[in-house]
This record gives structure tokens, C-alpha cells and sequence, in this order.
């Protein structure tokens, strides 16, 4: 059906479909999904008060609700995302152009960013202040509490939302590895040392221990999924348990979803993670975007996602005109934020474990001992729980304002490397409860020991090369294999690492590589026995 009436709607428009549109063909066990599997399941209805007909647009998005998000008849609005000050007020950083520009919404390239301010999350926002020159903004607050508003080549600092802003330039150590297709529209998650963890464009993975001194990459290749796709406009955030990662097919108008635990090694979950639309009012009116992009979520105090922003156009970018019926806005969603789960088993749980308990936390707006349908409750790995099958539900009790949830252990799915099960039911009113719990076996402030390029030395026979460790708690004794060429060149101990201390190593080599098999590494990490870490380096 939602591929019926997207094709239905793009004859109407007459939209090119091959210029900008490629029907992506899902998997089939995407059919089975059950609600709550896909991200989208956790948009909810707009929220606004002024809905018109008397507004630019194609006839697909009027009326709309024009006091949600900003939108302007004589500015083109494009990216942006909110921070909250102490003073209940909410910043919109947005970038824009005049919708009458030579070039329509091909203008995009000569960008100004605005600050804009709304008393409520879903606005409307109006335009405060313009920051100055750039492209795709993203905004993000300093462990000092300056903010930092990212944009293409650059970015602009200053000591809070209301400025003075100062331009300046990130730097960047590509540590000997290719980067994934160039350092454009990043995006930032906060890590709890006040450390941040980078995505760009193509997937690779970066870290800088304040946001502003050098970002220093760690990947080797694109963490998105494998799968085929013209990916941009990634954002990651981290809440109390994990890193999310959505990313976006911008040709195929598709996005997926993944999660971390460090923020190194994702998972992704079946289904779309947004699509063409998904903005509905309360009444189920459908506002028909052609394009959903530059997705940013604004987090609650825990970190959980409570509203998406996404950028939207009525119609393909270069049929946007000067002075035409078309243009582009910002437009907020809000989200289904999660309730709060612990497991309580001690040990591991494997296929052999005969019953799990989870702990519902109890909120100000959510009380799990009143609101939990607990018959309808699934739990255990997503990849069992959003197709309708994982644990059942057997019986409950109460802790304090919290309810305990004892599950039959059958077919929980969970492998060795599961971190952060799933829960998928509903509350006494029919309405999606998900949550994801943590572990109390699995360290989620992993090392990370990630090596740079060795050195050769052809007299002595010995690979020197740096050892780093990224993460957010000490290593424990590694060893490492160097190989060269598919053969193991060099191997020798680590001893165990700070967050971001280093090891200088000489290894002595088993063989003397040649110059071809020297430019293309391969480093590897065990400890215990087990593999932790895989480098891959070039030169």
C-alpha cells in the first residue's frame, strides 16, 4: 500500500522519477514487522495549532500545520536542529535562503544560518539572529557549556545559543586510513567523558576529546549497512545505554537504523527508519513531502530521542524555482521516547536460560505498575522481537513504583555479543510501548585500542608503530598480530592502556615484506584469546 501511494502520487505531480527516485525493493521478511520493530513506528502525530491551505506548495502538503517547525513564504529553510536553554526556551540553529535566489532551491550552496527561538519543542520558531555563512547545520553544547554549530567546512563557537559566534575550522588525522567518501555533513554524539564521537558523510567513525581539537578517524570502511544506497545526512546521538545511528537513502527515500554500544560496532535493525509520509496530523491527514532529509532528534535529560526534525520539499529540488509555488521548510515530529529496562540476571543469557526478569522503571509521566498491558509484552534480540516472536511474559510484581517482568527464557535469540535486548508491547490503551534494557554483564565503556601505520625497518627487521586507546576505560593486556599480504608479518603484547594513552611497539618481523604488501596492513587485536579490534591500513 505505502508503495502504491508513493508511485500514485509522483504520476500526479508528474515528478522525474529517475532523476531523483529509485524504488528500493525491500527484503521480504520485512512484510512479517510487527509494530515497534521499525524506528518509524515511533513517530507520533505533529503537534500544531494553525492549520492552512492558504500557503505555497503542491497540493500533497496543504493544508499543513505552518506553526510547526519554521517556515517562511519568502525563505527557502533547509537542516537544523534545537538545543534547550535553563530559561525554558528553545534554539532552532537553520540554515536558509531567499526563495526568490537566481537558482531556486539550487541556492542551497550560498546558505546563511539562522538562529531562530519558540517556547514550545514543536514551535513555531521565529528567526532571532543570522549567525553567518554555511550549509547544513548541526548544533551541539561543549562539556564547558560553549556551542559549537557545525557547518560544510567549518563551523561557528560561541560562549552561548545568543552568541558572539566566531568561525572557525576543525582538524582532521585520517591516521593512515582512507577516509569514507570525504569530511562533509558530520554529525556529533556527546560521550560521557565530554569526549565526541564523529560520523561523516560516508561512514566513518571519529573521536575528538573535547569537539574542537583534531577529530582522529578509527574506521577503515563505511560503518552504514550493506546494502546498496546513495547515503547522506547520517545523525548519531547517545542516550543512557547506547548510540543510535540513522542514515538516509537519499535516491532511494529510504533511511535505516543501527545501534551501538561504543559507537565502533553497529547493528541495524530491520525496517525503514523514516520514508515519504510519515508527517500526520492527530486526525490521520497525511502532509506528502517529496523529501524527508537532514533528520536531527532533540534528546530529554537521558539522552532518549523525544522529536525529529527533518527537512522537507514539496517537490524535486531543481523544479524549485525563484519566485514559484514551491520551497523547502523544517518541520519537528515527535517521538515516542522508550521506557526505561534493566535485566536482573546476574549471569549471562544464553538459548539454555530458563527465565529472564526486567525491571520497568517508573516515570513521572509513566507509571508501569497502572499502564503495562504485561500480556503483550515480547522481549529479548530485536531480531526475534520485531517479528512478534523472543520471550513471553509469565508473571509480574511489584518494587517500589517499578514493575518486574519475568520472562519464559524460550527463545530469547540472544548471541554472545548482545547488548541491548528489546522489549516490544503495549500500555492498557493499545498505544507502542519499546524499550531497550541493559545488561549488567556487558561493559558498555569498552577500550578501544586502535593502531596507527607502522614503520619499517629493513636493517633490523622490526615493524614500530603506535598503539592508541580510544575508549573510556583502561585495556587489558592485548596481544596484537601485524599481517602483510595475508601473512603474519610481526605479533607482541600490549600492556594495558588509559583512555587515550598510547604504546609505542617494535615488533621484530617474521619476514621481509615487499613494498606492495606494506601498503596494505592488517592489524589485529585479541584479548583472552578473543578478537577485539581490526585495523586495516593503507598508504
Amino acid at each position: 500500500m505505502k508503495r502504491f501511494l508513493i508511485l500514485s502520487l509522483a504520476v500526479g505531480f508528474g515528478w522525474n522519477l529517475q532523476a531523483q527516485v529509485t524504488e528500493r525493493e525491500r527484503p521480504a521478511e520485512w512484510k512479517n514487522l510487527v509494530e515497534g520493530a521499525r524506528f518509524m513506528d515511533r513517530l507520533q502525530p505533529m503537534k500544531g495549532e494553525i492549520l492552512s491551505s492558504d500557503v505555497w506548495g503542491a497540493d500533497s502538503v496543504r493544508p499543513r500545520l505552518v506553526d510547526n517547525g519554521i517556515e517562511l513564504p519568502e525563505t527557502s529553510f533547509w537542516g537544523g536542529n534545537i538545543l534547550q536553554t535553563s530559561d525554558g526556551k528553545y534554539h532552532l540553529f537553520v540554515c536558509g535562503w531567499p526563495e526568490n535566489s537566481p537558482e531556486g532551491h539550487m541556492f542551497w550552496r550560498n546558505s546563511t544560518v539562522f538562529h531562530a527561538v519558540g517556547d514550545k519543542l514543536e514551535g513555531p520558531y521565529a528567526i532571532s539572529d543570522t549567525i553567518g555563512r554555511g550549509h547544513n547545520p548541526e548544533a551541539f553544547r561543549l562539556q564547558d557549556g560553549r556551542v559549537v554549530i557545525y557547518v560544510i567546512d567549518g563551523y561557528y563557537i560561541a560562549p552561548s545559543e545568543n552568541g558572539p559566534w566566531r568561525y572557525g575550522r576543525f582538524h582532521f588525522d585520517a591516521r593512515s586510513r582512507r577516509i569514507v567518501e570525504g569530511l562533509s555533513n558530520l554529525t556529533f554524539a556527546r560521550r560521557e567523558d565530554g569526549s565526541y564521537l564523529m560520523v561523516c558523510r560516508g561512514g566513518g567513525v571519529w573521536v575528538s576529546r573535547d569537539g574542537l581539537s583534531p577529530y582522529e578517524q578509527l574506521t577503515d570502511r563505511s560503518v552504514y549497512p550493506p546494502v546498496e544506497g546513495r547515503f547522506e545526512d547520517p545523525v548519531v546521538w547517545r542516550d543512557h545505554l547506547q548510540y543510535h545511528l540513522i542514515v538516509n537513502d537519499w535516491l532511494g527515500r529510504i533511511a535505516y537504523y543501527q545501534r551501538s554500544k561504543d559507537g565502533l560496532h553497529w547493528v541495524t535493525e530491520q525496517g525503514e527508519a523514516y520514508m515519504p509520509g510519515v508527517s500526520v496530523h492527530p486526525d490521520g491527514q497525511v502532509e506528502h513531502w517529496f523529501k524527508y532529509e537532514r533528520l536531527k532528534v532533540f534528546q530529554d535529560s537521558l539522552g532518549r530521542a523525544v522529536q525529529a526534525n527533518f527537512a522537507v520539499i514539496d517537490t524535486i529540488k531543481w523544479e524549485d524555482q525563484p519566485n514559484d509555488n514551491h520551497s523547502s521548510k523544517n518541520i519537528c515530529i515527535p517521538l515516542n521516547k522508550g521506557v526505561l529496562l534493566e535485566v536482573l540476571n546476574r549471569d549471562t543469557i544464553t538459548a539454555d536460560t530458563k527465565t529472564i526478569e526486567v525491571r520497568i522503571r517508573a516515570e513521572k509521566d509513566f507509571d508501569p505498575q497502572k499502564d503495562v498491558d504485561v500480556k503483550s509484552l515480547r522481549f529479548g534480540a530485536f531480531s526475534e522481537v520485531n517479528f512478534g516472536r523472543g520471550c513471553k511474559a509469565i508473571r509480574s510484581h511489584k518494587v517500589g513504583k517499578d514493575l518486574i517482568v519475568e520472562f519464559d527464557g524460550a527463545g530469547n535469540g540472544m548471541q554472545p555479543d548482545e547488548f541491548a535486548p528489546k522489549l516490544l508491547g503495549r500500555d492498557k490503551k493499545g498505544r507502542l510501548l519499546y524499550g531497550y534494557a541493559s545488561l549488567p554483564y556487558v561493559d558498555y565503556h569498552p577500550a578501544m585500542l586502535s593502531a596507527a601505520y607502522p614503520m619499517y625497518d629493513k636493517e633490523g627487521k622490526a615493524l614500530t608503530l603506535e598503539v592508541k586507546n580510544y575508549g573510556l576505560s583502561s585495556s587489558a593486556p592485548s596481544q596484537i598480530v601485524v599481517e602483510a599480504g595475508g601473512r603474519k608479518l610481526a605479533e607482541g603484547q600490549i600492556a594495558p592502556l588509559a583512555p587515550y594513552a598510547t604504546a609505542a611497539l617494535r615488533l621484530d618481523s617474521d619476514f621481509v615484506p615487499t613494498e606492495k604488501e606494506l601498503s596494505d596492513l592488517t592489524v589485529t587485536f585479541y584479548t583472552d584469546g578473543k578478537e577485539t579490534g581490526r585495523n586495516k591500513l593503507n598508504y
